[in-house]
């Protein structure tokens, strides 16, 4: 085995992870390995820093959906360098700007219906928000 080949068990042990969740990775895309002579999966030891950035972003609440489709986004399925983790983080930033502004108007909303209490179908914000369905009539409108 080559000294820049880790084997699943180092490389969980090394990152901090389960084996499982190395296997998970795997299979969702998001890190690769080879076969060596033994037939034995090997990872080149940059997978931890790629493994490294995928929990950081999981931390900040990025999906693995969202991890993958930007990870694809580098050149040659890279490990990210710096520069590449500047950017990702500049994207998932926007992300995350979004999701305070939901989390904060969802907030607003539950602090106007402290007193209240009723879950109104027809007004409540939280229970009802933007329906889109009022304006077709009552009822289970989807199945007439």
């Amino acid at each position: 085995m080559n000294k820049r080949e880790l084997k699943v068990g180092v490389v969980a042990e090394r990152s901090g992870i389960a084996i499982s969740a190395v296997h998970f990775y795997e299979a969702e895309g998001l890190i690769s390995s080879s076969r060596n002579q033994s037939n034995h999966r090997v990872y080149r030891a940059d997978v931890l820093r790629r493994i490294a950035v995928i929990k950081a972003a999981q931390n900040m609440g990025i999906g693995l959906g969202e991890i993958k489709q930007q990870l694809a986004t580098l050149p040659d399925n890279r490990t990210p360098t710096q520069s590449d983790w500047a950017k990702l983080a500049q994207q998932w930033r926007v992300l995350l700007d979004q999701r305070i502004q939901r989390i904060e108007r969802l907030r607003d909303s539950l602090e106007g219906c402290i007193g209240c209490g009723c879950l109104s179908m027809d007004n409540c914000p939280i229970y009802n928000q933007d329906d889109q369905l009022a304006s077709k009539g009552t009822g289970a409108v989807l199945l007439k």
